[in-house]
This record gives C-alpha cells, structure tokens and sequence, in this order.
C-alpha cells in the first residue's frame, strides 16, 4: 500500500494556516463545501459534513482524532462517510497535517495519507486529490480564492 506525502509553503503563519484548514470558510473552498465538525482534540470524534438534498446534511468523512494541536499538528483517522461506501467503518486511513513556521509570515505544510486499510477505494486517487485540495488550500490563503473543483 503506498503512502501519500507532499509538502508545500505557504505565505502565512501557522495560526493562520490552522484556521483554513479547520475553519468552515476553508473547509467549504476546499472540501467540496463540506465544513469539519467535532470535537479537535485527542480522542474526539469529527466529520466532514456537506449540503444534500433538501437541506439534509451528508457527512462524506468522519473519524477519531489522534493529536490536534491549533497551529502545528492535526492527525485523523478517517473513514469515507456511509453514503459513499456500505463498509465505510471497515475503511480507514491516517491523515496528518503538520505545520512548522518557516520564516516571517510562512508555514511549510506537509500532509502525509498513510495507514490505509486493505483494499481502501480511495488510496489510488490519493496521488490526484490530495495535490489538488492542497494547491486550492495554498491558493484560497495567499489569494483568497480556492481553484476550481476538479470534476472528472
């Protein structure tokens, strides 16, 4: 199973950078407008919920949180939400964001998607999502402006 790891810098502190990635403005530019709920500390419970029809909300990923610390680290593991797989709870993988100051007004920011359950549908689009999501977070900080979905 291979991993995903990719880190980029970004012209912002880490406080700043934290916010986008657990902020609803971020997570909704970002996220496929799925905004992150729960409890960020370890041992909490979180999910990504997004609009559906008639208002209902979906959750398309949720989780236990492993360590959670505003401004440095946030390590998740993840499971995909049950409206995208019947055996979402047997599914899982490991999320982590580390974000380290990398001089006045920048954060280096690696993600690392590791840990992946046996036969995780979600492992082989890894490679493509993540750079993306990644590149529109950079992007919505530094212009305030995510880039567009990626629709296939």
């Amino acid at each position: 199973m291979q991993d995903f790891e990719m880190t980029l810098y970004i012209k912002a502190d880490p406080p700043a950078v934290w916010d986008a990635i657990v902020g609803d403005e971020g997570n909704r530019a970002v996220m496929h407008g799925a905004v992150l709920r729960g409890d960020l500390e370890p041992g909490g419970r979180f999910e990504y919920v997004a609009p559906g029809e008639g208002g209902r909300e979906i959750v398309q990923v949720y989780g236990e949180v492993l360590q959670a610390a505003p401004g440095g680290i946030l390590q998740l593991i993840e499971h995909p939400g049950p409206v995208h797989r019947d055996d979402h709870a047997d599914l899982t993988s490991r999320v982590t964001w580390r974000l380290e100051p990398a001089g006045v007004a920048l954060t280096r920011l690696t993600l690392t998607n590791d840990e992946w359950s046996a036969e995780h549908p979600a492992q082989a689009d890894a490679a493509e999502t993540w750079p993306r999501v990644l590149s529109s977070l950079k992007s919505l900080i530094e212009t305030g402006e995510a880039i567009p979905p990626h629709h296939a």
